[in-house]
């Protein structure tokens, strides 16, 4: 097989890792935000923004991504692109936070499980890509399982909608972006950062606790960055790898942890709803992997040697 027909499928491997790297990191975020929940939603964004910033630099200049940064800020486009992009997710991550302090992590979750179906359908619908049967007997049967936990979040419904129209814009938007994923993600976040410093500023100002009131709450939001930045950088190189409709199938593992987290540690009820999605959805997963490994060897086949 020759180097340049099995390079697409490298890359796409990559991305698979890239996208379960994300993913899983984004499962365990309740955590975090459980732990600085005595800070206001707003607050907690401020942070995320404020400390990515200096993070994202420090990895541009430790990985020779500062070429890229000053291309990017050369291109008046591209920076009104992610513009937009950064609109959309401080916008999801407002309202995820807001959702989890707030004590609607059903609903949060929801926007996640939903997320994956609406990355199918633009993938489909906007990218024009095909799926095999066996890919929409999995879509169709996630479906099911998603709908019953929407028929019991339906109070909260709102939020699982937001969550799941902006978070799948902005993957398809990053997907197509013509810019690397820590350059781009260091663009949005420091175009973001003026309003989170006005933010906090206005929070010190008026003698509000916005950085803890714990010496270990300071410490949770000084790796605000951390915890924003990384597994992003890992969906959006991710996104640049995999068709849409695999990076929207592998999205289920995120909110399923954040599922169990919620009832293992938090003692949340699970339903028999749940059991009905997450059985549905881990199905669903099962047979898209298969179908990707039929294709990928299918394409194995098919190549000269």
């Amino acid at each position: 097989m020759n180097a340049v027909s099995s390079q697409p499928r490298n890359e796409e491997k990559r991305g698979f890792w890239f996208g379960l790297g994300a993913y899983g990191l984004w499962g365990v975020l309740p955590i975090y935000f459980k732990a600085v929940d005595e800070i206001g939603s707003i607050d907690i964004v401020a942070h995320r923004v404020l400390w990515s910033v200096p993070f994202l630099f420090l990895l541009l200049f430790t990985f020779g991504g500062a070429r890229e940064l000053r291309r990017v800020v050369r291109e008046p486009r591209t920076i009104g692109f992610l513009a937009v992009t950064a609109l959309l997710i401080a916008t999801n991550w407002l309202l995820y936070v807001y959702a989890v302090v707030s004590g609607h992590i059903l609903a949060g979750s929801l926007g996640y499980y939903l997320n994956p179906l609406v990355n199918v359908l633009m993938g489909r619908l906007i990218l024009k890509e095909k799926l095999s049967w066996l890919q929409w007997a999995a879509v169709a049967i996630a479906a099911v399982g998603v709908s019953g936990l929407a028929f019991q979040a339906a109070g909260q419904l709102w939020i699982s909608l937001i969550l799941a129209v902006t978070f799948a814009t902005y993957g398809l938007m990053r997907k197509i972006a013509p810019v690397e994923a820590t350059a781009g993600l260091t663009v949005e976040t420091t175009l973001i950062l003026p309003l989170a410093l006005a933010w906090l500023g206005w929070g010190l100002a008026q003698g509000l606790p916005v950085f803890g009131t714990t010496d270990v709450e300071t410490t949770l939001l000084l790796l605000a960055g951390v915890a924003t930045t990384v597994p992003l950088i890992l969906f959006t190189a991710a996104a640049r790898r995999l068709r849409y409709s695999t990076l929207g199938m592998l999205q289920f593992i995120a909110p399923t942890l954040q599922f169990l987290i919620a009832v293992v540690i938090y003692g949340e009820a699970f339903t028999g709803w749940h059991a009905v999605a997450f059985g549905s959805i881990w199905l669903a997963l099962a047979l898209y992997v298969i179908a990707l490994a039929r294709h990928s060897r299918a394409a194995a086949v098919t190549v000269p040697e």
